[in-house]
């Protein structure tokens, strides 16, 4: 097997592991919202419940409803990675990870006292306060597994076993692929009843037992090097604002924006945003992660939280518009009405929902050196956000609507408006600036074919033609070629915009035969095919509507943009799958 063979398939492997951590990021912006509206200084008793005391209640909900998302992340994690990393799947691999997940979650409780020992005995200090202790005056918390949340004389508690996120994804893949390995399984007649689907839960509670005892063992290793070592570095370079955690988030911000176009960057973000650091929950349970701990954090704990997520908002909000400006005012005057129109879409997603690859589909490709030093400016602003002390988080993604639902919390956390979401808008408005002369020159300088500035004839159809004619293939869904030459593409509807250009995907993708299993991101459709030479090229998936294609190996990845849910529901039609 070459080594290319070999890269490929791992690539396809970790865009695939990626893709499915997609199901389970996308419940946060919901519960974020939940949860944040449900705080003290929103909805509760230092925000609007000062004045209309009926709003309390409505907090608590609010708040409790938010709250068992960001509790139960493990388990979401566990559930929507098993549905996502199977090629293909249905009801029955997210139950199979459930019963996995559950018992891996007892064995593990149940081996913590014998793991990491039991809690120290009670001292006479606390002996006393039992003693004396005033009920009516006492604050108890809601109890949670080994009494984590009792809040009573500084009574030891049990150190759990609690690898957090990772633990869910672990599960999710087993899960996922026990499916795959048996969700056929024939059974001898006498047990007939437990085979195929029924068998698959069966077999992930067995394998979930085993793993769970092997990673019981290896907790205090991960512990002292994840949780106590690279966490507790991170809180400390969090609080400390010093050059070790701007250098860190550099590179993370970065990194962050290089992957992006090969749809790997969830696996980077899930390791600061929901393993690394630790904090104290309501209920007095340990939380890990910059996104799950500036959330649920309580009592300061959250204080070093925001810099693997702050500095995004600048370049999210101001930065990546002001570069769609630079694109629009550089395009030939006879495309430029067009490619203004396209600019401020994708301008205004990016503002308002924190949503870039659209925009930033635009120029990676097809002007990589402006991506990459975009990916070096983006590093940049993480990084003095964090040496500036600026702090902010969000649910989804670093855009307005987090912003300003963030905006009191971000000031809590900075130290004040000025030092906290005002600070974040000046860098901003500086980072604007920035890309858009720097754009607006390199654009012009080395004459990159950015959205129209693009040759005539690398937008025709006439290539695509010649392209199919190569290679066997039918023309576009819905041309005169099509018509013309009695195109064997299906029988659809038409009127349906996002139905013809399912098809025409379909048909550039080299047909249905030449699918393997197909899924979507935020604004992209991910295929990985049978055949890579069957597929066109990106001036022919550009001709037809989209942004264009990335390819590696046989894994592509269509850039539709945001309606990329509706195309793909189409596309899963055409291929059988719905």
């Amino acid at each position: 097997m070459s080594v290319k063979k070999k890269t490929g398939g791992a690539f396809a492997l970790a865009q695939r592991l990626g893709r499915s951590l997609m199901l389970p990021i996308a419940t946060l912006p919901a519960a974020g919202l939940l949860l944040r509206l449900g705080q003290a200084d929103m909805l509760g008793a230092e925000g609007l419940a000062a004045k209309a005391s009926w709003l309390q209640p409505v907090a608590d909900i609010f708040s409790a409803a938010g709250g068992a998302v960001f509790d139960n992340l493990p388990l979401i994690f566990a559930v929507g990675v098993a549905v996502g990393f199977a090629k293909k799947a249905d009801g029955s691999t997210g139950v199979a990870a459930l019963f996995g997940f559950l018992v891996y979650r007892a064995v593990t409780w149940t081996m913590s006292p014998i793991i990491m020992g039991k809690p120290a005995p009670l001292s006479k200090e606390a002996l006393d306060c039992l003693h004396s202790f005033d009920p009516a005056k006492g604050e108890i918390a809601q109890v949670g597994p080994w009494n984590q949340g009792i809040k009573l004389c500084d009574i030891p508690t049990q150190t759990p076993i609690n690898y957090g996120v990772l633990g869910g994804i672990v599960i999710g893949v087993v899960a996922a692929l026990l499916w795959q390995r048996y969700y056929r399984v024939k059974l001898p007649d006498w047990l007939a009843f437990f085979g195929g689907r029924r068998f698959v839960p069966i077999v992930t509670s067995g394998a979930s037992l085993v793993i769970a005892l092997v990673m019981s063992a290896l907790y205090p290793a991960f512990n002292w090097l994840i949780n106590e070592q690279l966490g507790g570095w991170l809180i400390n370079a969090g609080n400390s604002k010093g050059i070790a955690g701007a250098l860190a988030v550099f590179v993370f911000g970065t990194v962050n924006r290089l992957l992006i176009p090969f749809g790997l960057h969830h696996l980077l973000n899930s390791v600061p945003w929901f393993q690394l650091g630790s904090c104290q929950t309501a209920s007095g349970d340990t939380a890990h992660g910059d996104i799950t701990c500036f959330f649920q954090g309580v009592d300061g704990s959250n204080s070093w939280t925001g810099g693997f997520t702050t500095g995004f908002f600048p370049i999210m909000m101001f930065a990546l518009p002001a570069a769609a400006l630079a694109i629009w005012h550089t395009a030939k005057p006879a495309k430029r009405k067009a490619t203004g129109a396209l600019m401020i879409s994708v301008a205004l997603t990016a503002f308002i929902t924190g949503i870039t690859e659209p925009l930033e589909y635009a120029f990676a490709y097809v002007a990589f050196p402006i991506y990459a030093v975009h990916a070096v400016l983006t590093g940049s602003s993480l990084a003095i956000a964090n040496l500036l002390g600026a702090k902010d988080g969000f649910s989804f993604s670093a855009g307005a609507i987090d912003y300003l639902l963030n905006f009191g919390k971000s000031a809590e956390l900075s130290g004040g408006v000025v030092r906290g979401p005002l600070m974040i808008v000046i860098m901003g408005l500086v980072y604007a600036v920035i890309y858009y002369f720097l754009f607006r020159f390199l654009i012009v300088k080395f004459d990159f074919k950015t959205p129209g500035r693009e040759e005539n004839e690398e937008i025709k159809f006439g290539s695509k033609k010649e392209f199919r004619k190569a290679h066997g293939m039918a023309q576009s869904v819905g041309s005169e070629d099509a018509d013309e030459a009695g195109s064997s593409a299906p029988d659809i509807d038409t009127s349906d915009e996002k139905m013809v250009l399912a098809a025409n995907i379909l048909d550039l993708l080299g047909g249905v035969d030449n699918i393997v299993d197909v899924t979507n991101c935020v604004t992209r459709l991910r295929v990985n095919v049978k055949d890579e030479t069957k597929v066109a090229e990106d001036k022919d998936f550009k001709s037809i509507g989209t942004m264009g294609i990335s390819k590696n190996g046989k894994a592509m990845q269509v850039i539709i943009g945001l309606s990329v849910t509706k195309v793909r529901e189409r596309f899963d039609k055409l291929v059988g799958n719905d």
